[in-house]
């Protein structure tokens, strides 16, 4: 700890307050919210801490810290803040989710609406659905069964709706209020579990259909039945009371941390969310963290909020005026519990998953080892050379650690000492640079190398390393057939190709290696020749810079056309008397019309390229 923290941390207060851990660059990494200033952001420095807590103290280079009156005030800073900074070890809702509401809009002529925020418009709002589909589901099922208008603007003479009976046609005739609110009563009484009483007279109409022999009648009667079983059925789960409540439950493990949440509205368990996330403090702040985030900014609070024991809520439950408890017994209980439960058993399934992706990962590495007859080869480097018949010639590097690509290390290399197509001397080239500056700067050493290549690409890379730089590391190189597939792989100088299963995990991730690397080296190609393409004859001339050069290509086509253009064509796109005689004396000169150069020159090349 360095002498500027130990000053800042004497003159901590011991009140309220958020506080803004930084790292060399001045990025803020982390904010947290602390009842006694002094105390807590002294903590993070004294005492032992566990693997996370010790990476976060690490990145610590400065603090800074906001004094409040209260801890609530600090609750919502350090809410704001975390939205403002978003921190790297912050727990955050980053996706910024908002659930849908089924709004019954407070107009004249009121319609179904499915909103993501509750406002303060005297509309009468129902949810939320954390599924958006069950939302969308029971407003099209509220849409057939009441008659309110479905367009935003009225139209100017009735619709489809108003003949089959779902709309009341306020576009061509009167409706009363009175029968508005009827429909809204109705709507939520509906949602409020009566739909049972619907589904019991719906029935009865369909007997009596039946019974007069209106069987297509009683069969949409039916069909609309099932429906709302269905949609009403996949939503709902009875629990004690008519309460509106949010039940929370959370699991830690392994760095990862569960969030379950069952929404309660009006007594019925609607809907669940799950959300997962690494975390590196303590599980029990990062998961109130986590809760107090939930509710920054949302109007919706319901009137009892659920937490497991063991996490504190007296700030939670002043700033948002609400019941925060933690049931040990009873009905309240058992929800936190299976909210608890459903977050083990999801964080558990997700650990499994990561873990066999790491096994498949891992296992692959060891069995390429495995295969050559070396000990895993943790950090794999691979290289690959693109040209165009020798021209823009370039080469790039590819490293995957224990599987996986390591993108910040990739490298770039334009071929500086070959001239025309030489894959060999290239490959020789590329190598030299690359581990001559391992060696010269201490740099790891790879536990293989690949090259993309068949035995002549191999033998050059092995005649740098072994005859010049004195390194033996193992290197294969991987040849393609006819159909530019990965077909064969040589190890060292070894005559005959390596036995390998091509549906092996060993083998797809040298196809994966060998495909990346190409990408990698062919984007480079592409870039380069770009910039020094055919159109870079017009740099040489003074007054022809990159636009006015795109704008002459764009025009004449060619640098022919242009050598052989009258004045008043040049003057068409701006350009003067004096610079059209400049650019066509330097055409003519240098490059005679009808030569090789010139004659080929146009506005785009061939995008291809050579590999070996």
């Amino acid at each position: 700890m360095n002498d500027n923290l130990k000053e800042k941390l004497s003159l901590l207060p011991a009140k309220p307050g958020v506080y803004l851990m930084k790292d060399g660059h001045g990025q803020v990494i982390y904010v947290g919210k602390a009842q006694r200033l002094k105390n807590r952001v002294r903590s993070y420095f004294t005492g032992s801490h566990d693997r996370k807590t010790q990476a976060l103290v690490a990145n610590i280079a400065d603090f800074e810290y906001i004094v409040t009156d209260t801890v609530v005030e600090a609750l919502v800073l350090e809410c704001n803040l975390i939205k403002q900074y978003t921190p790297q070890y912050n727990i955050m809702l980053r996706d910024d989710k908002a659930y849908p509401y089924i709004k019954i809009t407070n107009e004249q002529h009121p319609r179904l609406d499915i909103v993501r925020r509750v406002q303060n418009d005297k509309a009468k709002y129902f949810g939320p659905y954390p599924n958006a589909t069950s939302a969308s589901e029971t407003k099209k099922l509220l849409e057939r069964l009441y008659p309110l208008r479905k367009c935003r603007t009225l139209k100017k003479q009735v619709c489809l709706y108003y003949h089959i009976g779902q709309c009341l046609a306020p576009c061509e005739f009167e409706v009363k209020p009175e029968a508005y609110q009827q429909i809204v009563k109705e709507i939520s009484h509906f949602l409020n579990g009566g739909h049972q009483e619907v589904v019991a007279d719906l029935q009865e109409k369909m007997m009596r259909e039946a019974e007069a022999l209106r069987f297509e009648r009683a069969k949409e009667l039916r069909d609309l039945i099932a429906h709302i079983e269905r949609v009403m059925e996949a939503q709902k789960i009875t629990v004690v009371d008519q309460v509106d409540r949010d039940v929370f439950g959370y699991y830690a493990d392994k760095g990862w941390l569960c969030v379950q949440v069952f929404y309660v509205r009006s007594g019925k368990l609607i809907e669940r969310s799950v959300n997962m996330m690494q975390h590196y403090g303590d599980p029990a702040e990062d998961f109130m963290s986590y809760v107090e985030q939930f509710y920054f900014q949302q109007p919706d609070v319901p009137k009892e909020i659920l937490l497991p024991q063991g996490v504190s809520s007296d700030a939670l439950a002043d700033w948002l005026h609400a019941k925060c408890l933690h049931p040990q017994r009873g009905q309240k209980r058992q929800l936190v519990e299976l909210a608890t439960e459903n977050a083990r058993l999801s964080l558990e399934e997700r650990l499994r998953l990561l873990e066999r992706k790491m096994d498949r990962t891992l296992g692959a590495v060891i069995e390429l080892g495995e295969t050559l007859g070396i000990p895993m080869p943790h950090r794999i480097e691979s290289f690959d050379n693109s040209n165009l018949q020798g021209s823009d010639a370039v080469a790039a590097m590819v490293v995957f650690v224990d599987g996986k690509p390591a993108r910040q290390e990739y490298r770039k290399y334009k071929i500086r000492t070959v001239q025309g197509p030489d894959d060999y001397a290239s490959m020789k080239e590329v190598i030299r640079r690359r581990y001559t500056r391992v060696l010269r700067e201490k740099l790891p050493l790879p536990d293989l190398i690949v090259i993309d290549g068949g035995k002549g690409q191999l033998a050059a890379a092995l005649d740098v390393l072994e005859n010049e730089l004195d390194l033996h590391v193992p290197v294969c190189g991987l040849a393609k057939d006819d159909r530019h597939r990965t077909s064969q792989l040589f190890f060292r100088d070894e005559p005959d190709p390596v036995a390998i299963d091509r549906h092996s995990p060993a083998f797809y991730l040298l196809e994966r290696i060998q495909d990346e690397v190409h990408r990698f080296a062919i984007t480079f190609h592409r870039q380069s020749r770009k910039k020094t393409g055919l159109s870079s004859v017009l740099d040489q001339i003074p007054g022809v810079g990159p636009q006015r050069r795109k704008t002459l290509l764009k025009h004449f086509g060619s640098l022919k056309a242009m050598a052989e253009a009258d004045e008043a064509e040049f003057r068409q796109i701006g350009i003067g008397p004096k610079l059209a005689s400049e650019i066509q004396t330097y055409l003519r000169t240098q490059h005679k019309p009808g030569g090789a150069e010139s004659s080929n020159a146009s506005v785009s090349s061939p995008d291809v390229g050579s590999f070996p």
